[in-house]
């Protein structure tokens, strides 16, 4: 959505098959290297108006939306809508609102182009006061707002709270925009068209010309994604995942790549391999905590969760041993000082025989349904990451057998990656 010709490009595909009746449009990106995404440009602005200075930077917001709108040859009054949206963003003077504007003037000049109606979702998608989705709510708003129309255009990644005060997803909320749609609208399939052509087995920029993922389940996905996979917005399977609506992935740049199918997990029938993919992520910290008889102490894990709450923190994971428990952190959560903090109110809460922090760990997870049909799996997975010379730091399986997760330090995490990737898909 960068340009007009890419814009173009979209309305093809979406012309493309009658089946295709709703399009939910994300906020123009950068068109070559060193460019700006429209979303930056807006944060940008608010940060100006927060800060009393002229908003200059909404000069290129609106450079570029004429840019496109001349590129189109359409004939739409862009230069009104955004003198309203500039007047908007200096009334509201709200950061959610204000980077929402992207998808909103994006939307506008889409259904212009494809002469269908234009949804507004502030009218559709509702928030609580607390930011959270009322998708009983939303689902129910949007249904209504589609029926009798055969086709239309709705802004992705922002909705309103009862007061109409404006919302947004987290980045890349457009893909769940997208999801609530196809909900609502009681889709057979979900499309989502984005700039690469489906899932890979690994991250390309570790692995050279990793294998591509034809299929996987909403839980792969769930736990791919989670681990770094950025393909998909890891919240995207809720709206349709209770309706087993599948999601297609493909590429809008090259439309007749396969694309990767995203299925219920029920009924899915795994690849030959036992693993489907491998995801990563840099810069955890563990918290350890030994003591012994630790399982016959009532509330033991109760109050460590205590602290973490008390100061706001949520944990990754909680690998745990008889006598040992730790707390996966990530370390973007953790301000100077918080975990010299943490260590002395965990041991003020629970007096353990030691408490010790490990930091700049790396997580790799090893994902696929078909590990728990195959014998060996985690001592393939294990021996190739001893013969990468690479030292296991921490170790968590989860109890379905869907993936299993390796820390290790961060100096190590290509190394590893590649290790366990050629072990899984180069045999």
């Amino acid at each position: 959505m960068s340009d007009g010709t890419n814009i173009r490009r979209v309305a093809e595909i979406f012309c493309s098959d009658p089946a295709r009746r709703y399009l939910v449009v994300s906020a123009p990106g950068k068109r070559f290297g060193g460019d700006a995404k429209i979303t930056d440009l807006l944060y940008e602005t608010h940060r100006a108006v927060a800060e009393g200075r002229e908003p200059v930077i909404f000069r290129k917001v609106k450079e570029r939306f004429f840019g496109i709108v001349r590129e189109l040859g359409i004939s739409f009054d862009i230069g009104s809508v955004l003198a309203e949206t500039e007047e908007a963003i200096l009334r509201e003077r709200s950061e959610e609102f204000t980077a929402s504007r992207g998808e909103y003037l994006i939307a506008r000049v889409m259904a212009a182009l494809l002469g269908v109606p234009f949804i507004d979702a502030k009218d559709v998608v509702r928030f609580s006061d607390d930011g959270r989705l009322d998708a009983g709510m939303t689902f129910s708003l949007t249904a209504e707002a589609l029926r009798g129309k055969e086709r239309a255009v709705v802004a992705g990644f922002y909705g309103a709270d009862g007061a109409g005060k404006i919302h947004t997803f987290s980045r890349g909320g457009s893909d769940v925009s997208g999801a609530i749609v196809a909900r609502a609208a009681g889709a057979e399939l979900y499309e989502n068209w984005t700039d690469v052509s489906g899932f890979l087995a690994c991250d390309p920029r570790i692995v050279d010309s990793p294998a591509h993922i034809a299929s996987l389940s909403y839980r792969e996905l769930r736990e791919l994604s989670y681990m770094g996979a950025n393909v998909l917005h890891s919240e995207s399977i809720f709206p349709v995942r209770e309706a087993n609506i599948p999601i297609l992935i493909k590429n809008t740049f090259r439309p007749s790549d396969e694309g990767t199918l995203i299925v219920p997990t029920a009924g899915y029938v795994p690849a030959a391999r036992p693993v489907t993919g491998i995801a990563g992520k840099k810069n955890f910290a563990v918290i350890y905590i030994e003591k012994s008889n630790m399982n016959g102490e009532i509330g033991f894990a109760r109050r460590i969760l205590s602290v973490l709450e008390r100061r706001g923190i949520s944990f990754e994971h909680m690998p745990s041993g008889i006598d040992t428990i730790s707390f996966v952190i990530d370390e973007a959560e953790l301000g100077e000082g918080t975990l010299e903090t943490l260590e002395r109110e965990i041991c003020e809460a629970v007096h353990p025989d030691l408490c010790k922090t490990l930091i700049d760990i790396a997580l790799i997870a090893v994902v696929g349904h078909g590990m728990s049909k195959t014998v060996g799996t985690s001592a393939r997975l294990f021996d190739a990451i001893a013969r990468a010379g690479v030292n296991v730091r921490m170790i968590d399986q989860g109890s379905s057998e869907l993936n299993i997760i390796v820390g290790v330090d961060n100096e190590n995490y290509e190394r590893t990656m590649r290790a366990v990737y050629d072990e899984f898909f180069k045999k």
